[in-house]
């Protein structure tokens, strides 16, 4: 099993605790092969974490935050200089 943590800045304080609702939300109900997520808003960063027994490297994990975030986060939601990364993988 792995967690992995992945992070998303530069978000418009004014959207992100909704976002970060919505995109929980989406884990939970639709994508259901990642376990325990969570999806947090904080200083203008959304923060993703969830366990999985198959992604080593958080890419899987990456692709599918990346497509929620493109469809909860309106153009201009996120500022130019953001920066969307994997924070960290952990093998438990």
């Amino acid at each position: 099993m792995f967690k992995i943590t992945m992070r998303a800045s530069g978000v418009r304080p004014d959207i992100g605790a909704g976002a970060a609702a919505d995109i929980e939300a989406e884990f939970r109900e639709h994508r259901t092969w990642h376990e325990r997520v969570s999806c947090s808003f904080a200083d203008g960063t959304l923060t993703l974490v969830a366990f999985n027994d198959y992604d080593a490297n958080g890419s899987a994990l990456s692709d599918e935050f990346s497509d929620c975030i493109s469809a909860v986060i309106p153009i201009g939601g996120i500022s130019d200089d953001g920066v969307f990364e994997v924070v960290a993988v952990k093998k438990i």
